[in-house]
């Protein structure tokens, strides 16, 4: 299985424009490659989330920071997200427009200490979900993009 790296593999390739009295015939168009989210679906990328929604609450850390009446919201807001950045539909920016992640998060104090403790329970709610379910290189793609965007998120030293 090879999992590609961009969120949205495949996008449409552009073919050369060829010249009217070309001799050569037209090349067919090249297959999309699968997204992520076509791979393993979105019930995965919900499993994970709510996973990772039940142990928020009791993190020192980030509990805090997430208002109780609205863990719901913010699971739908994470689920929307990652579903929309694997390739699948569109729905985080339908309902919430551009994810800009630093400005909607600057307002919380993401410190090194709160990376660690939310990699930590992203880690244990990736554990949840088998190999059959997110196999080894699909794994491997969602962590290190939840790496990357946790460090990008720090705003406090």
């Amino acid at each position: 299985m090879t999992i590609p790296i961009s969120p949205v593999p495949g996008e449409p390739r552009r073919q050369p424009q060829q010249a009217a009295q070309s001799a050569q015939p037209a090349q067919p168009a090249q297959p999309q490659a699968q997204s992520l989210y076509d791979m393993i679906g979105e019930d995965t990328f919900r499993k994970i989330v709510h996973e990772f929604y039940l142990r928020v609450p009791n993190d020192p850390v980030l509990g805090p920071m997430y208002p109780a009446d609205d863990l719901d919201g913010a699971e739908d807001r994470l689920r929307w997200f990652l579903v929309q950045y694997w390739g699948g539909p569109q729905t985080f920016n339908e309902q919430r427009g551009h994810p800009r992640l630093r400005m909607r998060h600057v307002h919380f104090a993401v410190t090194p200490e709160a990376r660690e403790h939310w990699l930590t329970i992203m880690a244990d709610a990736l554990g949840t979900v088998g190999d059959t379910e997110l196999p080894g290189p699909a794994r491997e793609a969602v962590w290190d993009h939840m790496v990357r965007v946790a460090d990008m998120l720090i705003n406090r030293p």
